[in-house]
């Protein structure tokens, strides 16, 4: 192998690494590996009353109610004791800088309302599991008021539009199962996608998650739909493993050297 050969491949392999999470787009191939679920989650393409979401792919992730596990909750706000059937699904560990704007899109899908309002809501959470922000809450009313959930914290983002109604429409969408299509309380539906946007506090370490909850039952569905997740217009940049840190560390000081050596 050349000594030219030798550096291509170097520099090949710090643009791979520097280049991870250029697009915003991150469900076309799937959920990622690093994301973790507990519950019911997955990706779909347009399905039903869901559409593709704005800026993002050709697919687009999503949590449901239906099949999903006991014990799924957003601290504070807790349920019945015989509430149930949640999911939650967290990204990878990223690192953001302060002042950089998180965006992502998201759509509230739900066959229950009144006394039996599920909930979703999307959070921006520390390395350690706590809280760094509460991002987003979707809640129906018995007015069909769904974002912001009714009844919830107030959400950090900002959120286009800021008051989202459900449609009133039984929502057909597959990842609800065998309650798609159907309205258990009414006002049921969707609030179609809604743009929701943060700006970092301080620099550091961070995870998103995603919540699903169903209220005092496990019966008619619920579901989160999202995309387009993007840190200042990119993909959320994993951080690097610390063999990634060396290689990056490794190839910067051969560029030095050769720099030199040119010269």
């Amino acid at each position: 192998m050349t000594f030219q050969s030798v550096v291509r491949r170097l520099l090949a392999g710090m643009l791979a690494l520097l280049a991870q999470g250029a697009s915003a787009q991150i469900f076309d191939d799937g959920l990622p590996a690093s994301w973790q679920c507990l519950g019911h989650c997955g990706v779909a393409t347009a399905d039903g009353d869901v559409s593709l979401a704005p800026n993002g792919g050709t697919h687009y992730g999503w949590i449901s109610t239906d099949g999903g596990a006991d014990g799924v909750l957003l601290p504070g706000v807790n349920g019945p004791e015989d509430s149930g059937g949640g999911s939650l699904l967290h990204s990878h560990l990223f690192t953001a800088a302060a002042g950089q704007a998180l965006t992502f899109q998201f759509n509230y899908v739900t066959t229950d309302a009144g006394d039996f309002s599920d909930y979703a809501w999307v959070r921006l959470m520390n390395a350690d599991h706590t809280q760094a922000a509460l991002l987003v809450t979707a809640r129906s009313s018995s007015g069909g008021g769904a974002v912001p959930g009714f009844g919830m914290p107030p959400p950090a983002a900002m959120l286009t539009p800021p008051f989202v109604n459900l449609t009133g429409v039984p929502p057909a969408w597959r990842p609800l199962g065998a309650d798609s299509g159907t309205c258990y309380v009414e006002p049921c539906g969707m609030t179609d996608w809604v743009g929701a946007a943060y700006t970092i506090a301080a620099g550091g370490s961070y995870y998103l998650e995603f919540g699903v909850m169903n209220w005092f039952d496990t019966a008619a569905d619920t579901g989160l739909a999202f995309d387009a997740i993007a840190l200042d217009g990119a993909a959320l940049p994993p951080v690097p493993e610390p063999a990634g840190w060396a290689q990056l560390a490794a190839g910067c000081c051969i560029l030095a050297l050769l720099r030199r050596r040119l010269r």
